[in-house]
């Protein structure tokens, strides 16, 4: 029988992370002239926190480190997921078997499962599928090939992107308030905005002072990157990029005896 969930009911848990904050002690490392052992008995300084944070020198956010379990999402969140390069994934093996009986687990939104269109048959005529007899067509064809002794190596080239993947993933948090700033905007498709958004209130809990900025490009830049394809539901209500630069500008030339911006490099 086919193992049927529908997208938006993905589970995260956090496996590791927050409690003692490194980026702090990472951060005195590189200005203190002291031992590294007094150092290190320092009491946590929030203040130095916020500092790397509001200065953009991130480089002691990658101290400390992240590590989540999810399942319940489909294949196509994985193919994004995997993007970002600067991560640990172990994602669990499609060939696993349960109690010697294996699982056909799919992942969709429910309206794509619920649409039923006509198909044309390869021996002629024609019938009406949903999405979800297709995956249920799937799940018998991967049986049968199973049953009759093919490798699953061969097998899983025609299992649906719907597919069900679980993983263990690690990201410091320098690469995780990357991450949040593009998969949490209302750009990013709806299933990887679900996983993102469960991971970060995660880590907004379990550390506060390294997420209190985190979030989509417009929450920790006050402006949108994406310009002329910023999402619908967000124009008129975020100012874009191009707009926050003309602002400064009008702002500068209005400002009376301002200087030009002088080009460092300019002559050499």
């Amino acid at each position: 029988m086919l193992d049927e969930k529908f997208t938006g009911n993905g589970r995260v848990v956090l496996l590791a992370g927050g409690g003692k904050v490194y980026t702090d002690i990472a951060a005195r490392f590189v200005r203190s002239e002291r031992d590294l052992e007094d150092i290190v008995a320092s009491p946590y300084s929030k203040k130095i926190v916020e500092n790397i944070l509001s200065s953009g020198h991130r480089a002691a956010l990658e101290f400390d480190f992240f590590i989540f379990g999810l399942e319940g999402y489909s294949r196509v969140t994985e193919t994004q997921l995997v993007r970002k390069r600067l991560a640990s994934y172990l994602i669990k093996s499609g060939r696993a078997e349960l109690g010697g009986k294996r699982r056909y687990s799919v992942v969709y939104p429910q309206k794509a499962a619920e649409f039923t269109a006509q198909v044309n048959l390869p021996g002629g005529g024609s019938v009406n599928l949903s999405g979800r007899d297709l995956a249920d067509l799937g799940r018998q064809w991967y049986d049968a090939g199973l049953d009759a002794g093919l490798p699953e190596e061969d097998l899983r080239y025609l299992k649906p992107q719907a597919t069900e993947f679980k993983a263990i993933v690690g990201m410091n948090a320098h690469a995780l308030l990357d991450w949040f700033s593009i998969r949490c905007c209302r750009n990013a498709q709806y299933e990887i905005r679900h996983l993102a958004w469960q991971m970060l209130r995660l880590c907004r809990k379990a550390a506060p002072d390294l997420f209190a900025g985190a979030g989509p490009n417009c929450v920790q830049m006050g402006y949108c990157p994406e310009n002329g394809l910023q999402n619908a539901r967000c124009k008129g209500r975020i100012i874009t990029k191009d707009e926050a630069m003309a602002l400064l500008r009008a702002n500068r030339n209005a400002s009376a005896g301002a200087p030009p911006v002088a080009d460092e490099f300019a002559g050499e």
